[in-house]
């Protein structure tokens, strides 16, 4: 079998030290990608000597109005040439030498379209964090298609964005992600390859540190923009429940803060808690909102402003 070609595909927007240390532990992987491809919003933002000693490092620099979760992510794909796009964010750090070695690994198998990374929380981090990404992304590689539907729900769509990486040639064929989305566009292309028969891999021994260590105005709004999106594709979401995931994903949490005796912080996560269903509740309603009231709920006030919804004005 012929090696695989590889785009890594950065999307930034004032990168710091995080994106710093990504770009410099991507350029010396085991398996080296051909190119680095960095759409950045807003030039005055970025530092062109953070790039400068890499010289597969691309810069593509767009404006703020510009950019859109699924349609930047589609242009950078339609300017690469290689086997696979791995799509990263600008705060996920490969974890070793062997993260894109391990993820192409993930597509021995012909049928597999898309792998995504384990996601680690930085040593740094609260304890909740920490559970919340062990819940999200187990020590166990996982391989997904249609027939797993019944077992794992909506994680059979589940597909992080943060590290995934894709068959260029089916990214191409299904035509990518959608050009216009407020969020979710990677679980909205992975529902996608599911239901034309391919598989998406879950690769344990990918790794990337990632955290967000979220204030609970910040998790209203981003579920607001999670609501937004399931109720934007009905066809993807309406057969499958994310409330009853949520809740086994509350509950897992409680129990084991409760085993560390962390008790105290359960408030503090119930808080936490009812911030993004509340958020997620909104937003999976946003037609009956008033435009003046989607404009403060969401954390993508230029989504709106490209015309997302008729009803919005």
């Amino acid at each position: 079998m012929k090696a695989l070609t590889i785009t890594v595909i950065i999307l930034t927007f004032h990168p710091d030290d995080k994106f710093r240390e990504l770009v410099r532990r991507i350029h010396v992987q085991t398996v080296p990608p051909e190119r680095i491809l960095i759409i950045n919003t807003g030039e005055k933002y970025f530092h062109p000597e953070d790039t400068a000693d890499i010289p597969e490092a691309e810069v593509i620099h767009i404006s703020e109005d510009e950019f859109d979760h699924g349609g930047t992510r589609d242009l950078a794909a339609r300017m690469a040439g290689t086997d696979l796009l791995v799509f990263m964010t600008q705060d996920a750090v490969p974890a070793d030498r062997c993260l894109l070695e391990n993820m192409t690994r993930g597509f021995d198998d012909e049928d597999t379209a898309a792998v995504y990374a384990r996601q680690l929380a930085r040593r740094d981090s609260s304890a909740l964090e920490k559970l919340t990404r062990r819940y999200n992304y187990g020590p166990e590689t996982v391989k997904k298609t249609k027939k797993d539907m019944p077992q794992y729900g909506v994680k059979t769509f589940f597909c992080s964005n943060v590290c995934a990486a894709y068959r260029k040639d089916i990214y191409d064929k299904l035509g990518g992600f959608d050009k216009h989305t407020i969020f979710n566009e990677d679980m909205i292309f992975a529902s996608k390859l599911i239901e034309h028969g391919y598989a998406v891999v879950y690769r344990a021994d990918a790794r990337v540190f990632h955290t967000h260590e979220y204030t609970g105005a910040q998790q209203f709004h981003r579920n607001f923009d999670l609501g937004v999106s399931q109720a934007m594709h009905p066809e993807v979401f309406a057969s499958v429940s994310s409330e009853n995931e949520g809740m086994t994903y509350v509950k897992t949490v409680i129990k084991e803060l409760f085993r560390m005796r962390r008790a105290c912080e359960i408030p503090g996560f119930i808080h936490l808690c009812i911030c993004k269903y509340a958020g997620y509740l909104l937003g999976k309603n946003y037609r009956k909102l008033p435009g003046s009231m989607i404009r403060i709920c969401t954390a993508n006030e230029s989504f709106w402003n490209k015309g997302a919804d008729e009803d919005v004005r």
